[in-house]
């Protein structure tokens, strides 16, 4: 019979992979539906963890029963230093030192994003104070054309002039009022009556001596023609 090289046999035999490893491999494919993997060996969660984003990680840790920081501490500490850069970690690092205080880097990856968050409404509500009071400013400093008009009851009372009667050169409304008076009463009317006849009767008596000429011219050439005949 033949027999079987054992270096062959070796390799045959690390070439198939486990079911163990087939298992670790299904949940790195689909660790997006990965929930609590709190009944999970720790050496496995180290080979699957890792490939999680920091939502899909995030999500495990709440979803978890039990404490996954033996696992998940250093890559939150990961997280960290990639978003809010390798300054901040050692500087994070330096307080828990000087205080003597140990926290786990998800805890202060929570605490620094809510500090963020804070910081930055309180910026953008010291950009609106700002911009309120530029508008205010603004609108402070705007023209305000206001007409005052009187009543208009009054303006046809005193206004009124009246056909006839300028009173326009009169400022006061009293003087306005008692010039008017004055100009529709009976003697003033007659006076204006009798200048108007006055000045009518010289024109009607130049017109009738311009016609009376005018027949007196036309006579005297016609009799020169009637002697004749």
């Amino acid at each position: 019979m033949m027999r079987r090289d054992p270096v062959f046999a070796r390799k045959k035999q690390s070439s198939v992979p486990s079911l163990v490893d087939l298992c670790v491999q299904k949940a790195i494919d689909n660790v997006r539906y990965l929930g609590n993997v709190g009944p999970v060996d720790h050496h496995l969660l180290e080979q699957i963890l890792p490939h999680c984003t920091l939502d899909q990680l995030m999500h495990i840790e709440k979803a978890s029963e039990g404490d996954l920081s033996p696992v998940t501490d250093k890559l939150w500490k990961k997280f960290f230093e990639k978003q809010f850069g390798s300054n901040c970690v050692k500087e994070v690092i330096k307080r828990m030192a000087e205080k003597r205080v140990s926290f786990r880097w998800l805890q202060l990856y929570e605490a620094k994003v809510k500090e963020m968050a804070e910081a930055e409404n309180e910026a953008l509500d010291r950009i609106r104070q700002r911009y309120k009071k530029e508008d205010a400013r603004k609108q402070s400093r705007q023209v305000k054309i206001c007409a005052k008009v009187p009543p208009s009851s009054k303006r046809r009372f005193w206004g009124d002039n009246g056909p006839g009667y300028n009173v326009s050169n009169v400022k006061s409304n009293i003087m306005k009022k008692s010039k008017i008076e004055f100009l529709k009463c009976r003697e003033v009317k007659n006076i204006a009556a009798m200048n108007k006849n006055s000045i009518q009767r010289p024109t009607s008596s130049s017109s009738m001596m311009k016609s009376g000429s005018m027949s007196g011219i036309g006579s005297t050439s016609k009799d020169p023609k009637s002697s004749k005949r």
